[in-house]
């Protein structure tokens, strides 16, 4: 009997143990984007938890539209979904500086310094990192250097919009499958008017003059638009209007698109043969431009940050040190290959030889990022920075009814001018209603 009480006790003990530990574990939440680099991390990050025992890691995966819409509330709500949230050089100095996040203090073995000053700096506000860089990137031309020779044309390392659309006319080729040029269309602030920005910067256009009133109906912008709609329409993918990132580098992998202008990112994807078809047949060049080069390629970093609601700033701090760390792109080189490390972040990354002989666009991408001035992209003085956004809070609701207005007049639902009219009333009536201008 007093045996059978002791075992119990001991069973008990155990059990007790057991689901201490248990409840010892914290659990990290996750939001993150659903592209490649993203993905990766999900997998390679068993090494983490195999390292941190007491850490678990929860996974939210959600495409960038629904990313945006869902950190978004969940800050500005203090809802405290989310541990760690995947967000961009738009959101991380004004939520900064709004006391949304946490700010990032990292020990010397992270190597601060070793972080490009274009990703530090835009991932800062008044000096404090509030988010760090998991990649980073410019915006360049892709393209199939077989196609463009077959056609008995060059590339030049920084081409003009007016010769791109002359090869996009040469290397057309719908019948065989091969569309002269794939661009995004899908709406949203971070999706077609990312790109459309730029595209409008190079024309000689901006969002807001120096009263802050939109510019929308001005001629850079029509003329912009205008050049988007027929380019595309000529020598696009059908459902252009359709596709953002993930739907063109599925055609350009496929063999589908003559040229790309879109993320660097993109160029460790399209060259690796695992993903492409065409792997060995791409070649790349500097975004295009067109009246000024001013604010032709963008600059972004999809970095990790920890809201201010989260209670375990401790756990996520350490989980974002590791997979924003140096040691983590070397992780990748080893296991995945160093053609598809997370780049734009470090300057070491571009010093490593094994990285410079894998990756052929390395220059090109890291020429883009540092070419590329948040402080002066547009042509005529702008009172904000940013490339491809404007960096004040009302620009997530304007570009968002600004990018549904391009998009239906890329699918020929209304024409250019009735779209940009129809954009200019909706932002000027924002801009009004939060006080810019009476």
């Amino acid at each position: 009997m007093k045996l059978n009480r002791m075992l119990a006790a001991m069973v008990g003990s155990v059990v007790l143990c057991a689901a201490a530990t248990t409840q010892a574990a914290t659990e990290l939440v996750i939001a993150t984007v659903n592209n490649g680099h993203m993905i990766e991390m999900q997998k390679l990050s068993k090494h983490f938890e195999e390292a941190n025992p007491d850490i678990k890691l929860k996974w939210v995966t959600l495409e960038e539209g629904v990313l945006r819409q869902r950190v978004t509330t969940d800050v500005a709500t203090k809802g405290g979904q989310f541990d760690i949230m995947t967000i961009g050089m738009y959101e991380t100095p004004i939520w900064g500086k709004k006391g949304w996040l946490k700010e990032l203090k990292f020990d010397d073995s992270y190597k601060v310094d070793d972080l490009l000053p274009a990703m530090r700096d835009g991932l800062s506000s008044e000096g404090k990192l509030y988010a760090a860089p998991f990649y980073g990137e410019s915006s360049m031309l892709m393209y199939r250097a077989d196609l463009v020779k077959d056609a008995g044309m060059e590339m030049p390392s920084n081409p003009t919009w007016d010769h791109v659309a002359q090869v996009a006319a040469k290397i057309h080729n719908p019948d065989k499958g091969v569309y002269g040029i794939c661009l995004r269309g899908k709406p949203g602030w971070g999706d077609n008017m990312a790109f459309l920005t730029t595209l409008v910067n190079t024309y000689g256009g901006q969002w807001f003059n120096m009263e802050w009133k939109p510019q929308l109906e001005t001629q850079p912008w029509k003329d912009a638009i205008s050049f988007y709609v027929d380019l595309l329409t000529k020598y696009g993918p059908p459902g252009s209007a359709n596709n953002s990132f993930n739907e063109i580098l599925a055609l350009y992998n496929e063999g589908k698109c003559g040229m790309w202008i879109d993320a660097t990112i993109a160029a460790s994807f399209i060259s690796d043969p695992k993903q492409s078809k065409v792997a060995d047949k791409v070649a790349f060049a500097q975004a295009p431009t067109k009246v000024t080069p001013k604010g032709a390629n963008w600059l972004w970093a999809w970095a990790l940050a920890i809201p201010e609601s989260s209670t375990k700033s401790a756990e996520a701090q350490k989980f974002i040190q590791w997979a924003t760390s140096t040691d983590y792109i070397n992780l990748v080189g080893k296991e995945v290959g160093w053609g598809n490390v997370p780049t734009g972040t470090r300057q070491s990354t571009y010093d490593n030889a094994d990285f410079k002989a894998a990756a052929k666009f390395a220059d090109a991408e890291l020429a883009a990022i540092k070419s590329a001035n948040p402080a002066d992209s547009t042509l005529e003085k702008s009172p904000y920075t940013g490339v491809q956004f404007a960096a004040i809070p009302e620009f997530q609701s304007i570009g968002v009814s600004v990018g549904q207005q391009m998009s239906s007049a890329l699918a020929g639902q209304v024409k250019v001018e009735e779209a940009l009219k129809t954009a200019q009333e909706a932002a000027d009536r924002e801009m009004r209603k939060a006080g810019y201008y009476k």
